[in-house]
């Protein structure tokens, strides 16, 4: 099963995280099929690839619920429609 979760990256205690698509069995920093936009916590900022983001969900790509959260503010599931 395809997921779209975060893949940490950046120093000790600043993170910024990438947005991946990857295999559910992979370890959170394994590598990733495609990434697809990236966040960081510190300062809110948020980039994402809204096209291939609808089509990874299209084809059943299921987001984890921090992720979810990020769609939903970015209103990435109003293209859905």
């Amino acid at each position: 099963m395809l997921k779209i979760r975060l893949k940490r990256f950046g120093r000790k205690a600043q993170p910024c995280y990438r947005i991946v698509v990857t295999d559910s069995r992979v370890k959170r920093d394994g590598k990733a099929l495609e990434e697809v936009g990236f966040y960081n916590p510190l300062t809110d900022e948020t980039h994402l690839k809204f096209n291939r983001i609808v089509e990874r969900l299209k084809t059943g790509a299921q987001p984890t619920e921090t992720v979810r959260n990020i769609f939903l503010k970015a209103k990435v599931f109003d293209a859905l429609t």
